[in-house]
């Protein structure tokens, strides 16, 4: 049904995810506490993934990659983050950290003026730097957020953020 129904199906698995535990647990212990969340968020955080990645084409190649380099095979986590990251050419430790090894969901926390918005990553681990794509003033644009705050000028005088709706993340104005 398209690209914007499929968008529509992955926001609204957003729904069946709990949030109560890591993906990824300890290893080198029996550690069989799943919470449930590993499909939804799963499929979640790979359609965020592909945002992030911002090229259709080379997600697929991906994807693709994936299946040719690793068949047949039993892999590791780390093979498979590895292997995506360096196909998409991609420092991805500090987003797979984040949303594998935590039950935190990050959160962007802004406040703006009528000439900016200032923006930082919190409810986060201390490494996340995943860049995000907004609409500022009706247009779209990349922001790149750390922990740090950091500032980005509103062309019209307005100042009004949204996120773009692909990204699971939460924001909060202050």
């Amino acid at each position: 049904y398209g690209k914007v129904a499929g968008e529509d199906y992955l926001i609204d698995a957003r729904k069946g995810i709990k949030n109560d535990k890591p993906m990824i647990g300890d290893y080198g212990i029996h550690d069989v506490s799943y919470s449930g969340d590993n499909y939804p968020k799963g499929a979640v955080i790979l359609h965020m993934l592909r945002q992030v990645i911002n090229d259709d084409v080379k997600w697929r190649s991906i994807l693709r990659g994936l299946n040719s380099a690793f068949y047949h095979q039993t892999v590791t986590t780390k093979q498979v983050e590895d292997y995506i990251a360096l196909q998409a050419g991609l420092p991805l430790d500090a987003f797979w950290d984040q949303y594998l090894r935590t039950n935190q969901l990050p959160e962007l926390e802004y406040f703006n003026d009528e000439q900016s918005i200032s923006y930082r990553w919190t409810n986060c681990i201390d490494a996340f730097n995943m860049p995000l794509k907004i609409i500022l003033d009706g247009k779209e644009k990349w922001i790149y957020p750390t922990r740090e705050w950091q500032v980005v000028m509103a062309e019209n005088g307005k100042g009004e953020l949204v996120i773009d709706r692909n990204f699971y993340v939460t924001a909060k104005r202050i």
